[in-house]
């Protein structure tokens, strides 16, 4: 069921809209307008209420005129704020700088090129609701309007992080999410340069969903990832997930070296029983796994200390504190407002 206007005095959930600007010359306006003609305080299908109260364009100084577009869309609507960076950092960074700027209970994250649907954020807020997560992933129901092989490639990369790097469902990963304001924010103050935006959200939280999305064709405008940018990405984001692929290295040389100390007692027992080896060649191989192996494992004892220097440079912290979730937007549930006293939201 769409969601309604409504006048109810329950909590309203406050939105900030982030949108990272490249290339937005052609596109922003009609993404503004549909997000104005939905910023209103509006009740979503499950009785949430919610209201749009800032839209922040984060201009990245692209190669078009959208710098021209975000100052004409500020004096045409008041919910509209451009973020002004000093140089192009990309995509990762600009939505940090936005997030940083906003003041919203909920930050919702769209790319500027139209292929995100503004009305999918009652949805994703009615998720983040009912699993009570702090971040909401929009998951598309159709293939990206990419071309099959940018997408199996993505696919592909992103299983590999997942299953080899950890710290995050690196297939999860979308820029069109919803995060609660004060973990957005706390993730912007801390995130150090080159740092991957869903990792560092990764390690201060675990209550992360996904709710279906339908993307749109971004028509004819051209991406402004080339593929050394795209490799790029891939690889700040295999450098930004976790020690896990420097424990693989010590692993490996525990297998090797163990695997070096059963062929030197193969060989004893083998001569042991009389059987002839050829000469110098299990000699050889015994050396060759001993040594390989206590290389590779001194080389991951090495990497871990460089890890732990790592994550510190990237900004990875020890902890974060939060409101308490009970009463944050988490808690404006049915059953919030039944023990606060007020009356329930009526879904009609």
């Amino acid at each position: 069921m769409p969601s309604q206007p409504d006048d109810d005095e329950t909590p309203v959930h406050r939105l900030s809209v982030v949108v990272p600007v490249y290339q937005g010359e052609k596109t922003l306006p009609g993404l503004i307008d549909e997000i104005v003609a939905l910023a209103s305080v509006r009740r979503t299908p499950d009785g949430h209420r919610r209201e749009v109260t800032e839209i922040l364009l984060v201009h990245d100084n692209g190669p078009d005129g959208s710098d021209r577009v975000i100052r004409e869309l500020e004096v045409a609507h008041d919910l509209v704020r451009g973020v002004w960076l000093s140089r192009n950092f990309g995509q990762h960074a600009a939505t940090l700088a936005g997030m940083a700027s906003t003041g919203g209970d909920w930050i919702a994250t769209i790319d500027e090129d139209g292929q995100h649907d503004p009305a999918y954020l009652d949805s994703m807020l009615d998720t983040a609701m009912r699993e009570q997560a702090a971040l909401v992933y929009a998951r598309p129901t159709n293939a990206a309007p990419h071309g099959p092989l940018r997408n199996a490639a993505s696919k592909g990369a992103k299983t590999v992080l997942r299953a080899v790097f950890g710290d995050g469902d690196a297939s999860l990963f979308q820029s069109y999410r919803l995060i609660l304001g004060d973990v957005g924010r706390s993730v912007s103050a801390y995130a150090g340069s080159g740092v991957y935006l869903d990792v560092a959200i990764s390690w201060v939280t675990r209550r992360v969903t996904t709710s279906p999305v339908l993307l749109r064709d971004e028509g004819d405008r051209t991406s402004g990832y080339s593929l050394r940018k795209l490799l790029s990405h891939f690889w700040r984001m295999v450098l930004t997930s976790g020690t896990r692929g420097l424990r693989i290295v010590s692993v490996l040389g525990v297998v090797l070296g163990v695997l070096g100390v059963l062929f030197a007692l193969y060989v004893v027992i083998s001569t042991l029983a009389g059987q002839q080896l050829e000469a110098g060649w299990s000699s050889t191989i015994v050396v060759v796994l001993l040594s390989s192996g206590a290389i590779l494992f001194s080389l991951g004892i090495v990497a871990e200390y460089i890890g732990v220097a790592v994550n510190m440079a990237m900004g990875r912290p020890s902890y974060l504190i939060v409101s308490d979730p009970g009463r944050g937007p988490l808690g404006r549930g049915v059953a919030a407002s039944r023990r606060d006293g007020r009356r329930d939201p009526d879904p009609r």
